[in-house]
Order: C-alpha cells, then structure tokens, then sequence
C-alpha cells in the first residue's frame, strides 16, 4: 500500500482525494494508493473523509508510512516550508502550485534530486492538460524553439464572453466571478500574474535554466474594451490573453500580454475557460496541447498523473532545470502593433508610423496596424506619441500575430 498525505483540502485537494481514495490502482500498480491523512484547519464533519483531517503538519513529517505528500494548498507560506521539510524528509512532493514552483522550484527540484526522491508538477501549468511531461519526456529530443498559449481560463472565459456575446470587461468579470470561474479577488488573472507564472515555468524546463517569473514583463486584459474587440474582427483577429517565449542564443525572451490572433491562427478558436499550448520543436514543428487548463477535476487528475508516475516509474524523467537563466527584452522577430490614439493624436502618429493599414480615422480616434516593425522601436514611437500628447493619447495598443 502507498500511503499519500493531502495539504489543503480545497477544490483540488478534495478533487484528488476522491480520485485516490474511490479507484483500485492495484491492478495497474500491484499495489493500492491511499489517502492516509489531510491537512487543514478546518473541520469536515460532513465529509466521507473528515477522520482523516489533521491540523498538525508534524503529524504527517513524522509518519514514515506516508511517502508521498500532494500539496495543494497555494501560494508559498506555508506550503514552501511544508514541501521543503517533506523532501528532506524523504518523501516525494506533488503540488499543483504555480506559484510555489515558479518561485521556489530552482530550489525544490535541488533538494528532491538529492534526496532520491521526486518532486513533480503537472497540474501547476495546464491543469488537466499534459503539459510539463510532454516536454520532460516526449519532446525530450527537440529543441523547444518557442512556446505560446492561452494559460489562464479565467481571461480567456472574460474574452470570450466579450468577443461573443458583446459584453463590457466589467460584465464579462462578473458572470466569470458568479459561475466560480474567477476569484472574489481576480487580479492574479486578469493582470497576468497567473499566466506570467506559467510561462515562467515552460521557459525553464524548455530551456533547462531558471527563469524568473518577477522579472517578465507581464499585461493583463484590464484595458480591452469592447472598441478593441470590434476593431480586431475587422481586421479578422480575435483577443488573447497570450504567455509566449521563445530561445534567443543563449538567453530567453517572454512576456505576457493581449494579442490579436487572425482567424486562422489554432489558438484564435479556443474559447471559454480552455487553454491551449503551442510548442515549437526543432524535430517535431507545432504541437499543440489543448484541454481544460482548471476545475477540480481536470486539475486532480494531473496530480494525481504525477502521483502514478512516481509509484510507477520512481519518477523517472522528472521534471528539473538549473539555476542561471537570463531574460532579454528584445524581441528578436518583426510584429505589427495594432495603435488606438485620440484623433488630437494623428499628425503625430502619422509622422512616427508612416507605413500602416488604418482602421478607423474618425473625428475621435485614429487607429491602424503597422507594418512589421521591431517591438522595441514600436514602443520607442509610442512613447514619443505620449511625450508630445499626452499621458491619455494612447487608448490602446495590442501586438497582433502573423
């Protein structure tokens, strides 16, 4: 018997709970996995699986029947002091924490290779999409050239509902919040913050050394407006909120922000709370990962993927990057921009961008996309559109896809 203990006995927790607990592994393992004890705080007196909850991490370190922990708890205090504690421990860690690994996996990953045990990460990226162990393993032949998806399925619901059914952002937020899709508190998501974690952790493992999620640039979806929307359909482009990075010689170029996907781009159709991964591989080209990228669930069964895996196959092929990786923020390939100003704002954009498709030249606003043009020297003109117009020229300003 393989004794798990469970941190948090929240959505995910209690999603990989019933997972464990109501399924007979013994015929795919030989043997049975069982949920032996759950931390937190609070009391289950209605749940089938109250007597197992503890408020006593010790009670858990100590017990060396237990030999994998599933952390699902968030953020990283406590949960970094837990995971560290039950690695050195010798005991395996799973954890669906995006956070957690972002910051502190550099670290954890160390720790568990020396201690010969595992610490595994699956459902902190896609959810129930495989993701971390397609590029561990299957891709393990390529080299990862470039990397973009929609990570997060809160903002990619609040689009679409934009894009869809002509909802304001404000709205759109709020039948998010009342279905459960997002927090009382959204700003994780709709900042970027969530995503930006995530692009964090493809970059690392694709490039085998540590990026640092704090110093990506990262935007949310904050300022699309309903105008946005409709001007993008014009030009036969939908709104996502899109974590791409890319290899460039030896450093690594990310960042988080809106872009405008044509029609015929895979990732311009998904929708709802689904996300999707486009991986760029020097063997295989594009491959795509698509799927339910939350829910209890979903997200339960790649923990509990990664729990298999390490009573399987001793976790083998398990997820691990160095220390040392560097970010540039030089986009090394050509983009359009889509540009919102003011109309007070024209002359001036006209003069800095001279080559454009204009979409709108109204006696409110001039927008266009430019030509193909270097991000940098993009946000170079940009900023002098600002100097001379002022702080509210810009309206918008979104990278639109090839």
């Amino acid at each position: 018997m393989i004794n798990v203990a469970v941190l948090g006995f929240g959505t995910v927790g209690s999603g990989a709970v019933e997972i464990i607990n109501e399924k007979d592994f013994s015929k795919k393992l030989g043997e049975d996995i069982k949920v032996t004890k759950i931390l937190d705080l609070r009391t289950f007196e209605d749940s089938p699986y109250g007597n197992l909850v503890t408020s006593d991490f010790n009670t858990i370190l100590e017990d060396k029947s237990i030999s994998i922990v599933v952390e699902t708890m968030g953020g990283t205090n406590p949960a970094y002091d837990f995971t560290k504690k039950s690695l050195l421990a010798g005991k395996s860690v799973v954890t669906s924490n995006k956070e957690l690994v972002a910051t502190h996996g550099t670290e954890l990953m160390q720790i568990a290779k020396d201690n010969n045990v595992c610490y595994m990460f699956e459902a902190s990226v896609g959810g129930g999409i495989p993701i971390i162990r397609p590029l561990c393993n299957c891709l393990a032949a390529n080299e990862i050239k470039h990397i973009m998806g929609i990570l997060n399925g809160t903002t990619n619901y609040i689009l679409t509902k934009m894009i869809k059914d002509g909802d304001t952002f404000e709205n759109a937020l709020k039948i998010a919040q009342d279905k459960g899709y997002a927090e009382k508190n959204p700003a994780a998501d709709v900042e970027g913050t969530d995503a930006c974690r995530k692009i964090a952790i493809l970059a690392s493992l694709s490039m085998g050394k540590y990026i640092d999620s704090t110093k990506i640039k990262t935007e949310g979806i904050t300022k699309i407006t309903l105008e946005d929307v409709k001007y993008a359909e014009k030009i036969g482009c939908n709104i996502k909120l899109i974590g791409q990075c890319k290899k460039v010689g030896d450093e690594v170029f990310a960042k988080v922000s809106p872009v405008m996907l044509p029609y015929e781009n895979p990732l311009s159709s998904v929708e709802g709370v689904f996300n999707a991964i486009l991986v760029n591989g020097s063997a295989t080209g594009d491959v795509m990962f698509y799927g339910k990228g939350a829910g209890k669930l979903p997200t339960a069964s790649a923990v509990v993927a990664d729990v298999i895996d390490i009573v399987n196959h001793k976790g083998l092929g398990a997820p691990y990057w160095e220390d040392g990786g560097k970010l540039t923020d030089i986009n090394p390939d050509n983009i359009k921009m889509y540009i919102r100003v003011k109309a007070s704002a024209k002359d001036v954009a006209a003069k800095l961008f001279a080559k454009v498709s204009v979409i709108c030249d109204s006696a409110d606003e001039y927008v266009f996309v430019t030509d193909e043009i270097k991000e940098q020297e993009a946000e170079n003109k940009i900023a002098e559109i600002v100097n001379s117009c002022g702080e509210d020229s810009v309206i918008n300003k979104i990278q639109v896809a090839s």
